[in-house]
């Protein structure tokens, strides 16, 4: 029984690695694309290549989340100090992405909201 079950993580941990890898494969792609794309449109601006980093941060996590998925089974199954410290490091990373991320998300809504919002300084009255 534990033979099947060590052939069963092993697949697990090459199928979910391989879908972390097609994941920063297509978000790397998709990123370098849309910014290509969008400095010979002219959108130099900081608010289009911002989006475009954005977007491939939340790539980024995705595949870093799946790599953390794969490190979990193979760390339950054997864990070594060396399973054990890569771990702690995708998760460290994946944190640290997360937070900033999620952080330069708040800026962006904030300046979308402010440059949505009719201005709230009253006009001239007129009679």
């Amino acid at each position: 029984m534990e033979g099947w079950l060590a052939s069963a993580t092993e697949y697990s941990i090459l199928v979910i690695d391989a879908m972390a890898l097609v994941v920063i494969a297509v978000g790397t792609l998709q990123a370098f694309i849309t910014g290509i794309l969008a400095s010979l449109a002219g959108e130099r601006s900081d608010h289009a290549m911002r989006l475009v980093w954005l977007r491939y941060g939340r790539w980024l996590i995705a595949g870093l989340t799946f790599q953390l998925a794969a490190d979990i089974i193979e760390t339950s199954v054997a864990p070594s100090w060396e399973d054990l410290g890569r771990l702690a490091v995708i998760a460290a990373i994946r944190t640290f992405l997360n937070f900033f991320l999620e952080r330069d998300l708040e800026k962006l809504r904030e300046k979308e909201e402010e440059s949505a919002s009719p201005s709230t300084t009253p006009g001239p009255v007129r009679r």
